[in-house]
Parts: structure tokens; C-alpha cells; sequence
């Protein structure tokens, strides 16, 4: 899992912990003198060997955390196919009502868990949220009526809700801007290898219908529930709160991961706190708007699929087992077009033109299965549609982080960008009811128009930030003015906390 690229920016002490400005003071002090010029002459081997181990430690962890998320949400779809509906005696707009009821509390959680995320520790949040959702999916397995799906799903969302911004905010303070999209679409690729996976595992538990008196979509419910439960206990002995703080990483190397990370910022340690200015700063920022309705778009399409391509499948004329199966190869496609998406975003240092590429696959697929009247073509589609969607997310998820700080507008960006993933979430829930499959014509039409759009965003943004970096180098005298002392002629730390992203010397990720 040797993911290592150059060094850029991040935040890798903005976990956990805050400190007085005076000793940030005496950090930037050193990240500016002695220890900037060590990280210099520090063997490229060292560097690669520390961060491989970070791959090594963290990765897993949260590929791990994120693959039981998407799987334990989206495998009421499996449940579905599996006898769920029929069983419970639900109508096509109950079955809708208890996914759509999901996100609820799924986006209301988001922003507040990742603003606590630093006060309560990523080492207890993570693991225990884990816990808590692996115990209400065992409950699924055990409910008898619609109101008691309702009632589950529901917990279920708000346990859910803070894991993927939790985890982008988390990588952010361990893994340089230039690595992130890489290490984002690591984990992330777990989705696809879950929708994956879920089909697999689903076609294998239905025939335990009956064992012990329940029924295979309940059995579905209760072994990924109970796997749930024992990960996230053994996760609390795993997860560190902070470089710094990794039982894996020897001394030297946790001092290379700190001081790679100090190249390119004049402080490490974070000393900005908590302040509604910052959320405002956050949500008013014009490329934080622009890839909000990006995160709105590529939600509505993604979480459709994710939930709905098993009965999608089913509705083009397969088997109910046979669909689950035939669901594998999309996810498959998806999860190796999103690592390589990520690689080449992160290779190369660009987000607008790898993403522009892969919203023009996810165009091609829709367009094949509208058009499209056989169902072995229309099922080949398939295998645009699910990779043009997944892999997108990484590469805007990494774009919205790399551009925005201080931490508390970085944890505000990355949470509201998944609020926007989650609201698309609920649109989705509404626009595959059966009667309108196999086609579903249109519902397909809105996702290719989605798909187009995404596509001009992607460029508006990068035009936004193009101009947003040469406003601030032609009047970097007055937005320094304020912070500018006899001491510090550029301002020093205070102009960093306070201006953030919007520093002259910032540089924006295109």
C-alpha cells in the first residue's frame, strides 16, 4: 500500500488538543530555521518509509470504518431483493419513507460531529459511533413492523452521519495536500467494494431463509450488524488521535511526518478555536458554494445506485439472486476507476481535469442506458454509470479540503459538503419506484443532466480559485495590513489563523 507522493500542505496536530499562541509562536519559529532545513536533508527513503507506514496503520483502519458505513446503510437494497418489502407488508412509498428517513439525521449530524471531532478525539468518536451503528443494524434483524424499520434506520443515520467527513477532516491532519485525493479515494473505493461485496455476501446469506425461524433479509441485517460490533470494539486500540500519538511510528518518524507536514505553512500546531466567524467564513466562501451543489449532484447520483442498482438490475429482467451477483462488476469497475482517478489527481496535483473526465464517463453511461432498449446493453452501462458517479467524490472530497483553512473552516467545508452529499441522498430515495422500472427514463434524464452540470462546476471552480489566487497576490499589501508589526512584516501566525485560505501565500489547489 506504498501510496507515497511529494510533499505539500495539511494540518497534522489539528485533532486533538489546543495550545497557547506563544507556542505556536516558537513553532513557526523552528518550521521557518533549523527544522525546516532538516526536513530537507532527510533521506527521501526515511520519508517514503514513514509514510508507507502511515499507509500501513491508518489506511486500513478507516478504509475498514467506511466500508462497514456504506455496507450497513445501503444493504436495506440487498434486504429488499432478499423479501424485506414483502415481508413487512410494505407499500413502494413506505420502503422509500424508511430509506429516505436515513439522511435525516444522517446530514443534521455532520457538521457538529466534525466540529467536536478535535475536543473529543478521532481515537474515541470513531470507534464508539462504530459501535453504537453496528448494534442497531443487528437490531433490524430483529424488527416486525414498518414503524420499527423507521425508528431503526433513522439512529442508524444519526451513528452514520459523522464517519466520511470525520475520516476527510481526520487524513487531513496526517497526509499532505498533494496526497489526500489518493487517500480519500483508498477508503472511498471501499463504497464500490461494498455495493461489491453486499451482492456477494447477500446472495450467499438468502439461502439461510428460515434458519432459526427468521427470514434470509433478516439474517442479512444480523451477521453484518454483529461483524459491525466486533470491528468497532477492536478499532479503539487502533485508531491514534494524532501522528504524534501512533503506536506504529517510531520516534524519528513521527518527528519526518510532522516536519514534512510544516514545509509549506508557517505553523503546525493549531491555534485558532472554535468561532462561528469561521463556519460563516466557511459557508460564504465561493468555491465552498460551487462544490456544495457538486456534492448535491454527485450525491443524488451516487446514492441512487448505491442503493437501488440491485433492484435496478432485477427490474431489467434477471433473477433476484442472479441480480445480486450481476451487481458485483459495476461496483468492481467503480472501485478500480476511483483509485486510478485519485492517483492521477494526486500525481499530478489537479482536481478540475481528472474530474471533468470522469463526470464525462458517468454522461456516456447514462446516455447508454437511456437510450438503450436491450437489457444485456442497458446492463452493460452499468459499467460507466457506477464508475463516472464513485469516483468522483474522492477528488471533490480532497478539493474542498485542500482549499480551505484554518481547521475549524476546513471541518466546517468538509462537513457541509457532505450535508449536500446527504441531502442528494434523500432526493434519491424518491426517484426508483418500481412501477417506473425498468428504465426508469426519468430519473435517468436528471442524473445526465447532473452529470453535464457537474461538468460546468468543475470548470467554474477552477476559473473561482484562478481568480481568487491572482486577487489576493495583486492586493497582498492591504489584506496583510491589519496583522503587519515591526516583528512580523507579513503579518506572522495571526495572519495565518485568523485570514486562512484567504492568506496571500496561500495556495489554492486547482
Amino acid at each position: 500500500m506504498a501510496l507515497h507522493e511529494n510533499e505539500s500542505t495539511t494540518d497534522p496536530g489539528s485533532i486533538k488538543g489546543e495550545s497557547d499562541v506563544s507556542t505556536h509562536e516558537l513553532d513557526a519559529e523552528k518550521a521557518s530555521s533549523g527544522d525546516k532545513d532538516t526536513v530537507e536533508e532527510i533521506d527521501d527513503a526515511k520519508v517514503r518509509a514513514a509514510v508507507r507506514k502511515l499507509d500501513w496503520t491508518i489506511l486500513p483502519i478507516m478504509t475498514m470504518f467506511y466500508f462497514l458505513s456504506f455496507l450497513d446503510r445501503s444493504n436495506i437494497g440487498n434486504a429488499r431483493v432478499a423479501g424485506l418489502q414483502k415481508s413487512l407488508h410494505l407499500t413502494d412509498y413506505q420502503y422509500q419513507v424508511c430509506v429516505t428517513v436515513t439522511y435525516v439525521p444522517y446530514i443534521l449530524s455532520e457538521l457538529p460531529s466534525n466540529l467536536l471531532l478535535r475536543k473529543i478525539g478521532p481515537n474515541i468518536m470513531m470507534p464508539a459511533i462504530l459501535t453504537i451503528w453496528g448494534i442497531i443494524v443487528t437490531c433490524q434483524g430483529l424488527i416486525k413492523s414498518y414503524h420499527g424499520l423507521i425508528v431503526a434506520r433513522a439512529f442508524l443515520g444519526l451513528m452514520e452521519g459523522p464517519m466520511f467527513p470525520g475520516i476527510v477532516l481526520y487524513l487531513s491532519s496526517f497526509y499532505t495536500r498533494r496526497e489526500l485525493s489518493l487517500r480519500i479515494a483508498f477508503f472511498f473505493s471501499a463504497a464500490s467494494l461494498s455495493g461489491a461485496f453486499s451482492g456477494l455476501l447477500a446472495a450467499a446469506i438468502v439461502k439461510m431463509h428460515n434458519v432459526g425461524g427468521k427470514p434470509a433479509w433478516a439474517w442479512i441485517f444480523i451477521l453484518e450488524g454483529l461483524f459491525t460490533v466486533l470491528v468497532g470494539i477492536i478499532s479503539f486500540f487502533l485508531v491514534p488521535a494524532t501522528p504524534r500519538e501512533s503506536r506504529f511510528l517510531t520516534d524519528a518518524q513521527k518527528d519526518i511526518i510532522i516536519r514534512r507536514l510544516e514545509r509549506d505553512r508557517p505553523f503546525v500546531n493549531p491555534v485558532d478555536s472554535f468561532s462561528i466567524k469561521q463556519v460563516v467564513a466557511s459557508i460564504t466562501s465561493p468555491q465552498v458554494i460551487i462544490l456544495f451543489v457538486l456534492y448535491f449532484m454527485g450525491g443524488t447520483n451516487l446514492f441512487g445506485l448505491a442503493l437501488f442498482l440491485p433492484s435496478i438490475v432485477n427490474q431489467l429482467g434477471y433473477s433476484a439472486n442472479h441480480s445480486q451477483l450481476l451487481s458485483v462488476g459495476p461496483f468492481a469497475a467503480g472501485f478500480v476507476v476511483t483509485l486510478m482517478l485519485a492517483y492521477s489527481s494526486d500525481k499530478y496535483r489537479n482536481r478540475v481535469v481528472p474530474l471533468v473526465l470522469v463526470c464525462t464517463i458517468g454522461v456516456a453511461g447514462f446516455a447508454m442506458f437511456f437510450g438503450m432498449s436491450n437489457k444485456h446493453v442497458a446492463y452493460g452501462a452499468l459499467y460507466l454509470m457506477v464508475p463516472g458517479v464513485y469516483a468522483r467524490t474522492p477528488v471533490i472530497s480532497a478539493w474542498m479540503s485542500n482549499n480551505s483553512e484554518p481547521y475549524y473552516r476546513r471541518a466546517t467545508s468538509i462537513a457541509m459538503g457532505f450535508v449536500a452529499t446527504g441531502s442528494g441522498g434523500i432526493l434519491s430515495t424518491w426517484l426508483y419506484p418500481s412501477k417506473k422500472g425498468p428504465k426508469f427514463r426519468d430519473t435517468t434524464i436528471m442524473n445526465l443532466v447532473f452529470s453535464v452540470l457537474s461538468i460546468v462546476l468543475a470548470i467554474l471552480n477552477a476559473f473561482v480559485l484562478s481568480y481568487m489566487t491572482k486577487r489576493k497576490q495583486r492586493k497582498r499589501s492591504e489584506i496583510l495590513a491589519p496583522y503587519v508589526t515591526e516583528k512580523e512584516p507579513d503579518g506572522g501566525v495571526r495572519a495565518w489563523v485568523e485570514l486562512g485560505d484567504r492568506h496571500p501565500d496561500f495556495k489554492f489547489v486547482i
